[in-house]
């Protein structure tokens, strides 16, 4: 399996080649790292790690678990297959995905607090007559008398709605920009906007990106090297700056004409 974390953006609209309208979901994927290799040998299973949205500051468990790859907000694990190409630091965006592929979004869904029978579940009331003024919503009975003389568990009931895990499956790609880190889905994903996703499909993860986190800052650390070009530009405006102020002999000729004018004074 394949996949990548990222944010819901929004819906918006485009048209298929046939001039089609169709709702597509937008959602900033990755790019996400891999923090962490899992081994069938180790760990009893092979999958992998992957970190998304950088963050400067992080506890000392998370610092000296990604004291590899930097500090990430989010983790999430992808089970994997094949392990062979796959390391620590290498980078994950969404060309991964291609047009037409059908993925699966998870996603939390939209909280919408405590709701009644009707909204939570669908139930569709009681009836509207016969004297039943006051139970239109009503959820009806919850259960028999005194056997079983209980409410059954997990009985649909008025609860908290919303908030939770949904995975939607069947989705298609519509387009990928790689550019922006934009990927477009035809139809609807759990979740308000700015909600974490995680796009998973079917395949095993290509490796298209050679560079690793090392290598970004390596490359990094030798751009802003410090050179030494403007030390001996600095050394020679400091020597003509001293031949410009090197004290002269000045004081003594003042010292010679001092004496010649007791001379000249001199009384006798």
């Amino acid at each position: 399996m394949k996949g990548i974390i990222g944010k819901k953006i929004g819906m918006t609209q485009t048209f298929s080649e046939k001039g089609e309208v169709q709702p597509v979901t937008l959602v900033q994927a990755g790019p996400c790292v891999i923090t962490q290799i899992k081994t069938q040998s180790n760990d009893g299973y092979n999958a992998i790690q992957i970190g998304y949205e950088t963050v400067k500051k992080a506890n000392k468990p998370t610092s000296g678990h990604l004291q590899r790859t930097g500090n990430y907000k989010y983790l999430r694990e992808i089970r994997v297959e094949e392990l062979d190409e796959l390391q620590v630091g290498q980078l994950l965006n969404v060309q991964m995905f291609s047009v037409g592929e059908i993925i699966r979004v998870t996603a939390n869904s939209k909280g919408r607090g405590f709701a009644g029978g009707m909204k939570r579940h669908g139930f569709h009331g009681g009836p509207k007559t016969h004297g039943q003024s006051d139970r239109w919503r009503a959820p009806g009975s919850v259960g028999a008398g005194s056997t079983p003389g209980r409410v059954f568990k997990g009985k649909r009931m008025a609860g908290h709605y919303g908030n939770e895990t949904i995975t939607t499956r069947g989705l298609e790609v519509v387009s990928v920009d790689l550019e922006n880190n934009i990927i477009s889905i035809k139809g609807a994903v759990p979740g308000a906007r700015d909600t974490l996703v995680m796009v998973a499909g079917e395949g095993n993860i290509p490796v298209y990106v050679e560079e690793v986190i090392e290598d970004i800052v390596e490359e990094t650390a030798e751009e802003v090297e410090p050179t030494n070009e403007a030390q001996p530009v600095v050394e020679e405006v400091v020597e003509e700056t001293a031949e410009e102020v090197e004290p002269t002999n000045e004081a003594e000729e003042v010292e010679e004409v001092a004496e010649e004018t007791a001379e000249e004074v001199e009384p006798t």
